[in-house]
């Protein structure tokens, strides 16, 4: 058992986790950071499959994001932005595919007046929202105690409406079944990224990519860190008291005056706490639970949609896969395709087998894009609900009530215990963004402490 002494021990080496051991090293504090997985990134992960580069996890920016965007300034990479010319795809409810140009789905007039209308509310009530306090609102315990989908269909009966609205934050962001999450915590979704209209703009929340994938921002961040990341050391036991915490993997020990938890909430009961956490900790941490998404990627030799006149945007609430887009690598000639299958859709192709899972999905894609679409050189699925250390996508959110109820104690510390990550964010929630946004603030006030 290899025993250490740090200032700060950080446990998990994703982007919250690596930019808050970074700050406290330039402050001049000693830190050691622990992963349980064999390498860096947690939701950040590109690889390559069937020799195609493929972001596995997370891996746009979009124009809000300023903690990611001065990061990546910063470690010197490259963006490019992502292919957008040509004509939109949306199929209806009566599975005929539209093509188009600009925001507005292709509906009918009196569909699209609907949306517009109950967009520009949903705007001025963003606009009302903190999203570090979306508790602190003076509605907020009433917008948490309905549903988003209920939300809508108080406002409207036209079916096509609620379903456009509603998967922006449901199926596509917060990735459950728009029945089980509040309309405060839609709410601070929107918030999150500037505006509901910000969120439901793909070409600004989907605007630019990292040449060479994202997580190498996380492989640069652990570069600076150098021996101070350890690998497959998963955290088994935290000791603390005003004293300090002792930190226990399977082959480590790291004493330290202070510790920040950089991971997703949902993992913390796999930690044994000594003493156990607090009452209000124990309550809050069973209320919040991940999200199931599946990223498909699909790589022909030719980005074929393009020649057609297509960006490869698409989208239906009717289609398995609601969302997807041109995903074409910087430089290269073949293009790639991602789409995304979530929530109750993602548990019912799971139902099958995987030929049966690809063909289904591959199926839906063609509805958008074609028949070319059914053969792709490289196809893969990003299961992050597989995934021991993750265990779902793309993040935790609250059940109905409890961002109102439990929300302001998210980030509090406990004792030498801090908490920091995407999952916990208010601007850039969800995002990489967020994450560096919440090591940042962590870092910032340990240092604070320190020096006090």
């Amino acid at each position: 058992m290899t025993e250490i002494t740090r200032d700060v021990v950080i446990v998990g080496a994703g982007a919250a986790g690596l930019t808050a051991a970074n700050e406290l090293k330039k402050a001049g504090l000693s830190v050691a950071v622990l992963e349980a997985r064999d390498r860096v990134g947690g939701r950040l992960w590109t690889d390559t499959i069937d020799g195609a580069m493929l972001e596995i996890g997370g891996q746009w920016i979009s124009p809000d994001q300023e903690a990611l965007i001065e990061t990546v300034a910063e470690l010197g990479l490259d963006t490019f932005s992502r292919y957008r010319e040509g004509d939109s795809v949306y199929v209806g409810p009566d599975g005929v595919s539209h093509r188009f140009t600009g925001e507005m789905f292709p509906v009918a007039p009196e569909t699209e007046k609907v949306i517009a209308e109950i967009t520009e509310r949903l705007d001025a009530m963003v606009a009302e929202l903190d999203p570090d306090r979306p508790w602190a609102h003076e509605k907020s315990v009433e917008w948490d105690e309905i549903s988003w989908d209920a939300w809508l269909r108080q406002q409207t009966d036209d079916d096509e409406a609620v379903r456009n609205l509603a998967f922006a934050t449901g199926s596509a962001m917060l990735t459950k079944p728009t029945h089980s999450i509040s309309l405060l915590q839609s709410l601070l979704m929107a918030a999150s990224a500037g505006s509901y209209s910000h969120l439901v703009d793909a070409d600004f929340i989907l605007d630019k990519r990292v040449v060479g994938g994202l997580q190498q921002v996380p492989l640069l961040l652990a570069e600076r860190l150098g021996d101070d990341v350890f690998l497959n050391q998963p955290v088994r036991t935290l000791e603390w008291s005003d004293e300090g915490v002792t930190v226990t993997s399977d082959s480590m020990t790291v004493r330290a005056r202070q510790v920040i938890l950089a991971l997703a909430p949902i993992l913390y009961p796999r930690i044994s706490f000594v003493p156990p956490l607090p009452r209000l900790q124990h309550q809050m941490h069973q209320h919040l639970s991940m999200g199931f998404v599946i990223k498909v990627h699909a790589v022909y030799e030719t980005p074929f949609w393009r020649d057609k006149g297509l960006s490869g945007t698409a989208f239906s609430p009717y289609e398995l896969s609601h969302e997807a887009y041109d995903n074409t690598n910087h430089g290269d000639e073949r293009g790639t395709l991602v789409g995304f299958v979530s929530d109750r859709n993602a548990d019912g192709v799971f139902e099958l087998s995987a030929d049966e899972r690809k063909q289904r999905i591959l199926e839906s894609l063609s509805h958008y894009y074609g028949d070319e679409a059914m053969n792709p050189v490289v196809y893969y699925e990003s299961d992050w609900g597989s995934e021991e250390w993750t265990r779902g996508a793309y993040a935790t959110s609250f059940d109905l009530g409890g961002l109102s109820r439990y929300g302001a104690h998210l980030r509090e510390a406990v004792g030498p215990i801090h908490f920091a990550c995407s999952d916990l964010a208010g601007a850039g929630y969800q995002h990489v963004d967020g994450a560096i946004r919440m090591g940042r603030l962590v870092a910032s006030q340990i240092i604070d402490e320190v020096r006090a």
